[in-house]
């Protein structure tokens, strides 16, 4: 059952600019859905129209069967938002922290101070409840504010990059708590910088750019359509070897991204030496050439043509496209 249901929705600033363009897609209930894309490409505006924040230019957005529009106080009630800027008050305890929010949210008293108590110790923190929170470091503070999230028993949670800025360990500790929040029954709609963040966690991912979705899938299925393996290669004149290579029926897929040629193959360390042939027959001098297998950066860069920070490059020219 669909717990997020968008469809066709638009976002237009200023009369022309289309920063949301048509975008259609459903969070099945229970499950983490990553939101990936560079800045710029319609994610966050995305992001505030679903928890209320923004209104849409037209399209229908529904949380938990609320419109957003129609219903925007049902939607609040139905989620929780931690967002990537700190939102916490660090001259109050994380207890006093939970308590004002948790009042904000009209729970009584009893209840209050029961789920407080409960969400402290669900992300590790109840020794440290009673500290001011300007002594908390950084992971703490994540964790405060995940609680926080948690303490009106949202049914779907919106994590924006919950792991921005912290050292990798911390990064997997928090990792485990979202887990974990999951396996209790809370749908997980995450936006992150990481790729490997939304390949450990995420059930499904959607990439957006643009303003468009351009794929939605399961991971390993994503990492699976652009080949087995993936050969970087690098030559004297790109262009014309994508051509030949277009033409080769044991290529996926291939793309060329700033003179850099990806090639998606199987059992890709048999098709080197081919490669190195194909090159020296049509006169191409090849200056580096490497394997790896496919990760989700490297899913993201063929549907997008960029690295998820590297905002300002160009796209790329694509040959081919999963089938």
């Amino acid at each position: 059952m669909a717990i997020i249901e968008v469809y066709d929705l638009v976002k237009v600033f200023n009369g022309s600019i289309r920063a949301v363009d048509g975008v259609t897609f459903n969070v099945e209930e229970g499950e983490v859905f990553g939101f990936l894309g560079p800045n710029g490409a319609g994610k966050t505006t995305t992001v505030k129209i679903l928890v209320t924040l923004l209104k849409p230019t037209s399209g229908v957005a529904k949380v938990a069967g609320y419109d957003v529009v129609r219903n925007p106080n049902d939607v609040r009630r139905s989620i929780g938002v931690v967002f990537q800027n700190p939102a916490l008050d660090d001259r109050l305890t994380g207890r006093e922290n939970l308590d004002y929010h948790a009042r904000m949210y009209g729970i009584s008293g009893s209840e209050r101070k029961k789920r407080i108590e409960e969400v402290l110790e669900l992300v590790g923190l109840t020794e440290y409840g009673d500290t001011l929170v300007r002594n908390y470091s950084g992971g703490m503070k994540r964790r405060l504010e995940i609680a926080r999230g948690l303490m009106h028993k949202p049914r779907v949670l919106f994590l924006d990059e919950p792991t921005l800025g912290l050292d990798a360990q911390t990064r997997r500790a928090i990792w485990d708590y979202i887990k974990e929040l999951n396996k209790e029954g809370v749908t997980i709609f995450l936006t992150t910088h990481y790729m490997e963040e939304a390949d450990y966690l995420c059930d499904r991912v959607a990439i957006i750019d643009h303003g468009k979705i351009l794929i939605i899938d399961n991971p390993n299925k994503l990492k699976s359509s652009i080949g087995r393996d993936i050969i970087y290669l690098e030559c004297s004149d790109p262009r014309r070897f994508v051509e030949v290579l277009d033409g080769e029926q044991w290529i996926e897929n291939i793309s060329l991204k700033n003179n850099l040629i990806m090639i998606g193959v199987k059992a890709g360390e048999r098709r080197i030496p081919k490669l190195v042939e194909l090159a020296y027959e049509n006169g191409v001098e090849i200056s580096s050439i490497s394997m790896k297998k496919p990760t989700l950066e490297d899913v993201f860069i063929y549907f997008t043509g960029r690295k998820i920070r590297d905002i300002e490059e160009p796209r790329p020219s694509m040959r081919r496209f999963p089938r």
